[in-house]
């Protein structure tokens, strides 16, 4: 039974730190994606003042 508790704690770490990860990773891609459509708008409106 005591080395039950140990196991569990491990799990229960690990699982928390990878949900961390994947929302880390998920806003990073969320953030990235907002500033890649603002800079190709920001470029299509510079083609715009252009012409």
């Amino acid at each position: 039974m005591p080395q039950m508790a140990p196991l569990w704690w491990e799990l229960l770490y690990m699982t928390t730190t990878m949900m961390l990860i994947l929302t880390a990773i998920i806003i990073y891609h969320s953030k990235n994606i907002e500033l890649n459509s603002k800079i190709k708008s920001y470029k299509k409106m510079q083609k715009n003042w252009k012409w």
